[in-house]
């Protein structure tokens, strides 16, 4: 009896200490009401309204047997039921698992069966794709939901829309602690299989907390929501964020550059996430002279390194805005470092300063601290760091090894703390026995007038063994010849740097988040020193 008495106290001291997502959002509508908190399409709710049908799905979700740890899988485009899913799953305890939707059958299948899903979320344009999936796989699903739809067209599916509409709004309240699981996020699996990274409550707001002090953000902000809320950038630097300060937030179904500059003129858009390949989309777009884009003072760029012509351009056409780089990944939820905007010119390349809730170092194989210009793995410290890989001890060990969070990332940090990224481990060319730094020969390459995107690679070569090869996306005006940019680099260059291969292309593959998917390259032009 006196050990069950003090289990209640226990809980009790938790539930009273707590800070999780479940309270972000209640706690937000408490302070800020009538504020406008979420824009999709034609709906505008204020955080009241927004709070209200957070509830009403958490009972619907509960009284429908999801609990606290069941895993739920969520295939959608952003929209409103994803915003309201995102804290409903939080609020009766269960752990979100968002899922790519640009993904194959097979690939949802093995995310499904590995995480363990019980319950099933998606939108109706992927529910077909989400059912083919579950067939596949060998989970037991107790429940399937369809979002933004009023009536399900799918056999065993529940309108989520329909189905709520019935219930309280009420406060939803279940026991809770900052160290459970709220999302497991799947890796995008740019270079091999996905691995589960399991965030807690705890580790969001800290991260959150972070990016609101680091990022400048304010109450007062209006963000647009365009990238993938399943992929963390947007779903843990802005989105989250955005709610726990209590911003109005702008959701589009995607990042379409048309929508996203319309959408800037007409809502007074003070904040805005994009990865360097939809800012280059942007600025190529013909209505970007063309919108007013004055009131945009915020612009954030990440998930991919900015080259630095790209920047300068940026600068120059949107006098109004400043700039800030938000470095990290996934498993520290994500971010990890930041460039201020008065250090964007003065530190061009650079990641920035550790977050305010970060330690970071640049260590060698043996996990030695190395000097200030010295080039090594980056690793942090953090309460942002993930609680590990889903079901994978040794490779959770492997990323913690000394105590450290292993980014397999090389970096060099200078004299005054300022760490620039020289690129992904698997991203360095090894070419006649010499390191090649794919980041450093891609920045030349956009200098070139002409060259609107480009990605270099290593490919397979009968006598470098790897060999640089580019491939080059022209600007719609110009007339690049491989030899006129051959004659370029190597006029520039040093000789082991020059590509020995320059191919052209009308696009660079990349997944929802803007990342450039590397390793479809290499599988397409590994067999360039052969042709």
């Amino acid at each position: 009896m006196e050990e069950l008495e003090f289990d209640f106290q226990l809980s009790a001291v938790h539930q009273a200490r707590r800070n999780t997502l479940a309270d972000l959002l209640r706690r937000t509508s408490a302070r800020h009401p009538q504020k406008l908190a979420v824009v999709y399409g034609e709906k505008r709710l204020t955080y009241a309204e927004l709070d209200d049908l957070v509830n009403q799905s958490a009972w619907l979700l509960a009284e429908d047997g999801v609990s606290r740890g069941m895993r739920v899988a969520l295939l959608s485009r952003n929209s409103l039921d994803f915003v309201v899913l995102n804290f409903a799953l939080a609020r009766v305890g269960a752990i979100m698992v968002p899922l790519n939707y640009m993904l194959s059958v097979p690939d949802l299948s093995y995310i499904l069966q590995h995480a363990k899903v019980s319950v099933l979320v998606a939108s109706d344009e992927f529910a077909e794709v989400l059912a083919k999936a579950e067939k596949a796989s060998s989970v037991a699903i107790a429940k399937r939901y369809v979002m933004d739809t009023e009536t399900s067209r799918w056999e065993d599916w529940t309108a989520l829309d329909d189905a709520r509409a019935s219930k309280k709004r009420l406060p939803f309240e279940a026991l809770l602690r900052d160290d459970d699981v709220a999302h497991i996020l799947y890796t995008s699996g740019t270079e091999s299989r996905p691995k589960g990274v399991m965030l807690t409550h705890g580790n969001l707001v800290a991260e959150y907390v972070s990016t609101i002090i680091d990022g400048k953000m304010e109450s007062r902000d209006v963000a647009i929501h365009a990238l993938p809320l399943y992929h963390s950038a947007q779903l843990h630097c802005f989105l989250g964020p955005g709610v726990y300060l209590g911003t109005t937030g702008i959701v589009l179904a995607g990042a379409s550059p048309d929508l996203i500059l319309e959408t800037i003129e007409k809502e007074k858009v003070t904040q805005l996430f994009c990865p360097p390949t939809v800012w280059i989309a942007l600025l190529r777009h013909p209505d970007f002279s063309k919108r007013d884009l004055s009131t945009l003072e915020k612009c954030y760029y990440g998930a991919a390194i900015m080259p630095k012509e790209v920047l300068k351009e940026l600068a120059e056409r949107l006098p109004n805005a400043r700039f800030w780089n938000f470095y990290g990944q996934t498993e520290v939820a994500p971010l990890a470092t930041v460039l201020q905007p008065e250090d964007q010119l003065r530190k061009l390349g650079a990641a920035g300063k550790p977050a305010l809730n970060v330690e970071t170092k640049i260590m060698d194989e043996f996990g030695n601290e190395l000097p200030p210009g010295s080039v090594g793995e980056i690793v942090h410290r953090t309460a942002h760091a993930m609680l590990g890989y889903l079901f994978d001890e040794e490779k959770t060990k492997q990323a913690f090894e000394n105590g450290w969070f292993h980014s397999g990332d090389l970096g060099v940090m200078d004299e005054e703390g300022y760490l620039t990224v020289v690129d992904r481990k698997k991203d360095m060319i090894k070419t006649g026995g010499v390191n090649v730094s794919s980041r450093e020969v891609e920045e030349f390459l956009y200098t070139i007038p002409g060259v609107s995107e480009v990605a270099v690679i290593a490919v397979p070569d009968p006598y470098w063994i790897e060999a640089v090869a580019a491939i080059i996306v022209p600007k719609s005006d110009a007339s690049l010849t491989e030899d006129g940019v051959l004659n370029i680099c190597k006029q520039e260059l040093a000789k082991f740097k020059v590509p020995k291969y320059i191919t052209f292309a009308e696009s660079l593959p990349k997944n929802p988040s803007g990342k450039i998917l590397k390793r479809e390259l290499r599988e397409s032009y590994q067999h360039l020193a052969q042709e």
